[in-house]
């Protein structure tokens, strides 16, 4: 019986190889607001990788007056035609299809990118999340406007695209006619849905006009934008907005349902880990019984089961998996291939979402390689068998299983050793914490494909450089992956009274009473120790030298942590750095004091916590290190040109000796795999 999600489906004249869509997304990857090398080479991969359909550009710009909150394409310029000529030259020798979205975000930017011109929405809105203010459109903007729609349209056309979408969801300016909740105009553009359909329906057809009716013309809109209030698009309204497209003539209706306003309300629309798999799937399925029109639907469909299932079943036409495919491009022809066990799971952790605001950039937290497709290989090239060589990899948290992963796909003979009973490392302790315990497929994926490609593992081995001098001398590398200790010591009077967060997450110290959790590293640490605490502690203050909570924890898993920490009334303090604690009539005084203030305040609990990040032990380190050709060294230069690296330092050393992740400086979780990755595909 043939595969459901690998039966063809033609959308008008354009027949795609099976069901599996990259659905559109900005991972931020443009150069000058253009698609150049970085984004043609990602693209590229994917088709590479099997998909039927690849769509570039979300939110890919159709006005200059739409200022880029995430490195937006600026498809309204014409310098952008070869770039995307060149991509979709790419994707179809690879036998995929390429589209592209186009939207104008209305008041969906940020006021100091772009051209620093006004923003123009539907009724002089302000959008929360990039706090922009507009002024409303007047008729003679909703006419450029439509132009510039088609406009860009024909140059995605010109560019051999093979169709378009148009956006009308994420609060974006079609969305914000759509929506009665951002539309409050009183002219023939607001109040019935009729009236607000108008502009949204007079820009498709300005495109189908331009295009002509051969063109593969779509529309994603949210269809229930799951407001509270009932205020916004509500699903018999959105049912009928499908309607009215399929009876203007779209090609395929991309549905989502949602709205993007809030941090909170994105974890809806585009759901983290500790969230249900596929939340709108059925909802879709709804929807496309009722509607002639082929449908798409991406939401956190990660997995090929699931994918598998909404085609058999008839609620989709196409699955889209843009996560998914992410953290593996090679997820589709893995499964078609019988190698569905070897794909790389998507894992929820939104880096790839919160990357472009954090670093500029949508990063998978555990495939390094995405986004870099230019600079490190998706897929391990083989070394020549005749420099093939016996590696022991000390360690078998993320980075040492990514080390010992890549030279065993090289071909190279591995050792792992890990000193604990499990492997994991940092990423098995962030894992206890309930709302992070999907990241444990970080491991398991890689201890999986360790054992595929014969990889020695060893657990409950610790390595001493003396007892166990044959071993490692024996080796032609050896890998240093031995992560980093918890380091609470902040340099102040007091602070050996102090306890890590590693203790509290592993329940080595169960406190209860009052608890200050003090957190100067920024990331999921502390937030964690206080999930943890909720259950056992009387009162929690978490309290940081920041100017915000946890600034390294992006907006999508952060919701979580926030409206935990609102349930049981932690208070939350800013700006209050721990400048000392004392003991005093049995319990802890902790001193904090605003920098550039001589104000302290002190803070009577029953235990300090402080998230101090981790340093790397050097025991090993400096025991092996005169023993080693290279004396420990990586050559940077070599190392970002994944070239071999030299190991004339030392002529009378014996083995190649290398750290990595924590091992070597506090790296968090995609750092620590992109060392391995980068070191270990040039050995």
């Amino acid at each position: 019986m043939p595969d459901p999600l690998f039966t063809p489906f033609t959308i008008k004249n354009l027949t795609l190889r099976n069901r599996l869509v990259s659905t559109s997304h900005e991972p931020s990857y443009s150069d000058d607001g253009l698609p150049k090398d970085r984004y043609r080479a990602y693209h590229r991969e994917k088709a590479r990788g099997g998909v039927a359909l690849t769509m570039i550009g979300g939110s890919a710009l159709v006005s200059p007056d739409c200022a880029p909150p995430f490195g937006n394409l600026e498809l309204y310029r014409d310098e952008a035609v070869p770039y995307l000529r060149a991509l979709a030259d790419d994707v179809h020798e690879q036998g995929a299809a390429v589209m592209t979205q186009l939207t104008h975000m209305g008041h969906r930017v940020l006021g100091r990118t772009g051209a620093w011109v006004p923003a123009v929405s539907a009724s002089g809105t302000r959008e929360p999340a990039h706090r922009s203010f507009s002024r409303t459109a007047e008729i003679t903007d909703l006419r450029r406007i439509a132009r510039e729609f088609a406009d860009t349209a024909q140059r995605c056309q010109a560019a051999g695209l093979d169709g378009i979408e148009l956006s009308a969801y994420s609060s974006h300016l079609l969305d914000e006619f759509l929506s009665p909740f951002h539309n409050h105009r009183d002219d023939e553009y607001g109040g019935t849905l009729e009236n607000r359909m108008r502009f949204p329906l007079e820009v498709f057809a300005a495109v189908r006009e331009a295009v002509g009716a051969d063109f593969i013309v779509g529309v994603r809109l949210s269809l229930d934008e799951l407001r509270e209030d009932g205020s916004g698009i509500v699903a018999d309204e959105g049912l009928l907005m499908c309607k009215g497209f399929e009876a203007a003539g779209v090609d395929f209706l991309s549905i989502t349902r949602g709205n993007v306003d809030t941090d909170a309300a994105l974890t809806k629309m585009i759901p983290p880990m500790f969230t249900p798999s596929a939340p709108h799937l059925e909802f879709a399925g709804t929807v496309k019984k009722q509607l002639a029109t082929p449908i798409m639907h991406a939401g956190r469909i990660n997995d090929v089961a699931t994918a598998r299932y909404a085609i058999a079943e008839g609620l989709l036409d196409m699955v889209g998996m843009v996560r998914a495919l992410m953290a593996d491009p090679d997820l589709p022809v893995k499964t078609r291939t019988g190698r569905a066990d070897q794909i790389r799971p998507c894992v929820g952790a939104s880096l790839c979402i919160d990357g472009i605001y954090s670093s500029g950039r949508a990063n998978c937290i555990h495939n390094p390689a995405t986004g870099r497709e230019d600079e490190v290989p998706q897929r391990i090239p083989p070394a020549d068998s005749d420099a093939r060589k016996h590696c022991v990899v000390v360690g078998g948290g993320p980075a040492g299983l990514e080390a010992a992963r890549v030279l065993a796909e090289r071909g190279h003979r591995v050792a792992l050793y890990e000193a604990a009973d499990r492997f994991g490392g940092q990423v098995a302790l962030a894992a206890l914490s309930e709302r992070r315990r999907d990241l444990i497929g970080i491991i398991d994926w890689r201890v999986a494909e360790c054992a595929r490609l014969g990889v020695e593992l060893h657990r409950n081995r610790y390595i001493d450089p003396d007892a166990d001098h044959d071993l490692i001398s024996a080796a032609d590398v050896v890998i240093l992956a031995t992560g980093g200790t918890p380091n609470p010591r902040i340099g102040v009077t007091g602070d050996d009274m102090a306890i890590d967060t590693c203790d509290v997450l592993t329940g080595a110290r169960k406190l209860t009473g009052d608890v200050l959790v003090y957190d100067d590293h920024g990331g999921h640490q502390a937030l964690d120790a206080i999930e943890s605490l909720t259950r056992t502690a009387r009162s929690i203050e978490y309290a940081t030298p920041e100017r915000s909570v946890a600034p390294d924890v992006g907006g999508s898993p952060a919701t979580g942590y926030f409206a935990l920490m609102a349930e049981h009334d932690v208070r939350t303090t800013v700006l209050q750095r721990l400048v000392g604690i004392e003991r005093r009539d049995g319990r802890l005084i902790a001193r904090l004091k605003t920098d550039g203030s001589i104000a302290v305040r002190e803070k009577v609990c029953d235990a300090v916590v402080i998230e101090h990040g981790t340093q790397p032990d050097p025991e090993l380190y400096e025991a092996l290190r005169p023993q080693s050709t290279n004396l420990g060294q990586i050559a940077i230069r070599e190392l970002l040109a994944r070239r071999p690296q030299p190991a004339t330092a030392n002529p009378d050393g014996s083995f190649a000796l290398y750290r990595i992740g924590d091992a070597v400086a506090g790296r968090d979780i995609p750092a620590a795999v992109l060392d391995a990755l980068r070191l270990c595909s040039a050995i």
